[in-house]
């Protein structure tokens, strides 16, 4: 069986209009004779669009019950059973009522497409997971229900449903999307013109990656390597020299001449590594490129103008800009030029510019050679094996062994050309074969010691050996120089496989990646330069070695550029052409590692004066509420006494007596908590660590409880062992606790504290079945000045648990707070065993209970 074929109507917003255009569709289909019918489709109450649901078939819905409410969701099994060609399913990322089918409406839809059934179904941009993050950004608002991104790219069709801000919003005032009573605070929140144009363009966006996705695909399905011009992408050549930037800007100015043109900035260096770019000036027209909205790209490629047609083609370019050449009119013998070659070879749908610039025709050098870079010693040995090899190995042959024959002294001659070869390249290789050639004929073939040869054998002989000669040392030569490239970029990958791990990690200091620099290249020292704008001296951002830094990058014997301000400086030798590709890799990670260091400095500042601000907000609030209440409940009470206008009786006296104690109680209670939380912001706690017993501290915490006897029921066992911890600070952290407990435990209801024993800790938890805490809200449980729930104001300023957590900490404990199974919240407090107990199981159920 077949399967279906999705369509999705995709919007930026609400009342867009996506749910009228798919009844549009739905429509279109039954007049042609397609069996359409709705499966879910939610109106919401607009006229216009409860229309539309005319003259099409409706499945009924699925009732389903939950916590004593009826709701209607899309019956799958009676659209199974009904089997239409078409179904249409409204809110694609519905979150379906607990007992159905399954737990999202999208899911539902995979199963009438498995079953042969095409479907037409919406959904807001707001909806897409991937964009979760980004939504909450522009709105505020953290989307609850959402598809998964690869369930709307598997649609067969996305069609996009717009509508300006501006006329969304007249639509929403006209009530044509929400009651009158929700359009005002809609239009204030959710539907402001800047949220909406933010989403208008993020839906935009999303669909237009989605068309270049099918485009790529099309293309590679059908095998298209012609360029299709669906809008401008205009590649710009890049050489390294001072010319880049006019080419950079010309490129910008093209693409802004048509709709949503692009530029892409390329560098095509050579696979060996050698190049005459200047890596700093590279550095600014990367900088400049992305700068001006383009990107830069790095490309490895022997042949320059097929690896630039290739990348153009790849990226689907339409335009290709390109400097005239450097190069002076007597260089061109060595070639017709990377331009000439690119217009020659890109076709009729690639276009070419061949822009002009001061450099033009000035010269840029004679081309590198690209032999092997071998070290003097080999180079010298591979001179003396090529050139003094064969005399002494002719002369050996003369007075020794004279009797070999041609072939086997052709074979000796041989073995020594490919020693050369081997030791110093293709010249000492080449060297050899012209040497060996002229000794073989002269010592051992015949007339010997004249430079004739009788045998005209010999000469085919001899002229085959100089051939092989030849032929054999290009070959090794060019073997030894693919092995030493094969380790160096061996070496490389290694390299950077580091760096991007260490840049995924963020593990790697700034100290630790200079050093991995000055290892690497054996370097004596390096330091990472930076100033403030071009004329401001440069300063040292960090370094490591043993030899004096250098103050500017100009003093170094290799600089690396960061950007415009920054500079990677080493000291201790010059540099190949192929290490500074790896050493602006490291460059470039040392100021990633720089920036992160900062950004994280700056995050900590920004997070103190934050939680200082925060701190001291919530102080203020609870002193000019929290504190003035038992205040005014004490001077209230001190008024009425002195008061001479009433005669209180005795009862009366001992009621407006009681509540002064209750209120100073109360008032010792709050600034004993904020001084506690000074001190434990500030650092100035100091534990007096000593060895104590449990079930001694526990019982004294509850003395401010009230009615402690049947408000809390205590289960320490007496055999527990003695816990390293400071009394006062333990007795003040369960009474903290237990006093929450106690605030929030209903009627009847005792809190449970019990405690026992695990390896190297006890564990007290202090359990109530109050209405709990989500899992979402018990970290910020623990903060200063939070409470949670509707706690009434006059119960405390919020600090309870985070001086219970703060004392907890300083003495080595933790606590945290769980789930009591049944409902309620558990504390856990854990505390350390004083050292030299172990923890025994009691075998008595002696227990302190009260």
């Amino acid at each position: 069986m077949a399967r279906g074929k999705l369509r999705i109507y995709l919007g930026a917003a609400p009342g867009v209009g996506k749910t009228y255009a798919m009844l549009s569709e739905a429509h279109r289909r039954t007049e042609r004779g397609t069996d359409c019918v709705v499966a879910f489709v939610e109106h919401h109450h607009r006229p216009r669009t409860e229309v539309m649901l005319h003259g099409l078939e409706q499945i009924p819905r699925k009732e389903l019950e939950y916590r004593d409410t009826t709701f209607t969701e899309m019956d799958v099994d009676a659209v199974l059973a009904r089997r239409p060609r078409a179904a249409l399913v409204d809110e694609l990322a519905h979150t379906n009522i607990p007992g159905s089918r399954n737990a999202k409406r999208w899911q539902d839809v995979e199963e009438l497409l498995d079953a042969g059934i095409d479907v037409v179904s919406t959904v807001n941009i707001q909806h897409l997971e991937s964009l979760g993050d980004v939504v909450e950004s522009i709105t505020g608002i953290r989307q609850q229900e959402t598809v998964p991104d690869e369930v709307v790219r598997r649609a067969d069709q996305i069609e996009l449903v717009d509508m300006s801000p501006q006329a969304l919003r007249r639509r929403m005032a006209h009530g044509n999307i929400y009651k009158p009573d929700k359009v005002d605070a809609a239009l204030s929140n959710y539907f402001r013109p800047g949220n909406l144009t933010a989403l208008r363009e993020l839906a935009l966006l999303w669909v237009a990656d989605r068309v270049d996705e099918y485009l790529q695909q099309y293309r590679s399905e059908h095998q298209v390597s012609r360029i299709w011009g669906s809008r401008e992408r205009i590649v710009v050549g890049l050489t390294g020299g001072p010319e880049g930037r006019t080419l950079i800007r010309r490129a910008v100015r093209l693409a802004e001449k048509g709709a949503g043109g692009e530029v892409l900035a390329v560098y095509i260096a050579r696979s060996d590594g050698l190049t005459s770019a200047s890596p700093k000036e590279l550095a600014v027209q990367r900088t400049l490129v992305e700068d001006l909205g383009g990107t830069f790209h790095h490309v490895v490629g022997d042949d320059i103008p097929a690896a630039l047609l290739e990348f153009a083609r790849g990226v689907n370019a339409t335009q290709i800009v390109l400097g005239v050449s450097r190069r002076k009119g007597w260089q061109y013998v060595f070639g017709p030029g990377v331009g000439a070659t690119v217009a020659r070879e890109s076709g009729p749908d690639l276009d070419v510019h061949l822009i002009t610039h001061d450099e033009a025709g000035k010269g840029r050098g004679l081309p590198v050679a690209r032999g092997a870079r071998l070290g003097r010693a080999r180079i010298i040995w591979g001179w003396l094996v090529g050139v003094a090899g064969p005399a002494l190995l002719a002369l050996l042959l003369t007075h020794i062994a004279a009797d070999l024959g041609l072939a086997n002294n052709v074979l000796l001659f041989l073995s020594l050309t490919v020693a050369a070869a081997l030791l110093g390249g293709l010249l000492p290789a080449l060297a050899s074969a012209a040497v060996s050639s002229a000794l073989l004929n002269w010592f051992f073939t015949p007339p010997v010691h004249t430079w004739t040869i009788a045998d005209p054998r010999n000469i085919v002989a001899i002229a085959v050996f100089f051939a092989v000669a030849a032929s054999v040392a290009s070959v090794v030569d060019l073997a030894a120089r693919r092995t030493d490239q094969a380790a160096r970029l061996r070496a490389e990958s290694e390299i950077l496989s580091f760096l991007a791990g260490s840049v995924l990690r963020g593990e790697t200091s700034l100290e630790a990646l200079l050093e991995r620099v000055r290892e690497t290249f054996g370097m004596e020292s390096v330091a990472l330069l930076e100033r403030e704008s071009d004329v401001a001296p440069w300063t040292c951002a960090g370094r490591v070695g043993t030899a004096q830094p250098v103050e500017r990058p100009e003093d170094a014997d290799v600089d690396m550029p960061v950007g415009d301000h920054m500079a990677l400086a080493l000291s201790g030798r010059v540099l190949p052409a192929s290490d500074r590709r790896v050493l602006a890799a490291f460059a470039a990670q040392a100021a990633v590692v720089l920036d992160r260091q900062r950004l994280r400095h700056e995050a900590e500042q920004a997070r103190a004066l934050g939680e200082g601000n925060r701190i001291r907000t919530a102080l203020l609030a609870a002193v000019s509420h929290d504190l003035r209440t038992p205040l005014a409940g004490i001077k209230a009470s001190v008024s009425s006494l002195r008061s001479g206008d009433v005669e209180w009786s005795e009862e009366d006296q001992a009621e407006l007596l009681a509540a002064i104690e209750e209120g100073a109680d109360r008032l010792d209670h709050l600034v004993g908590n904020l001084l506690d939380m000074s001190r434990l912001q500030t650092g100035t706690l100091s534990p007096l660590i000593r060895e104590v017993d449990l079930d001694e501290v526990v019982p004294m915490a509850l003395v401010g409880i009230p009615d402690p006897e049947s408000a809390v029921v205590l289960d320490i066992p007496e055999t527990l062992p003695m816990v390293a911890v400071d009394k006062g600070l333990l007795e003040r952290s369960v009474a903290n606790v237990v006093e929450n407990a106690v605030k929030y435990s209903p009627d009847g209801e005792p809190v449970a504290v019990t405690a026992s024993a695990h390896a190297d800790r006890v564990e007290v938890r202090i359990v109530d079945r109050g209405p709990g805490v989500p899992d979402e809200a018990k970290s910020r449980i623990f903060e200063p000045f939070q409470r949670y729930g509707d706690a009434p104001r006059g119960d405390g300023v919020g600090l309870g648990l985070a001086v219970a957590r703060g004392f907890a900490e300083a003495m080595g404990g933790t606590l945290n707070a769980e789930d009591t199974p049944g409902g309620g919240l558990t504390m856990v407090l854990t505390i350390p065993v004083a050292p030299g107990h172990a923890s025994t199981p009691a075998n008595l159920p002696a227990t302190a209970t009260s």
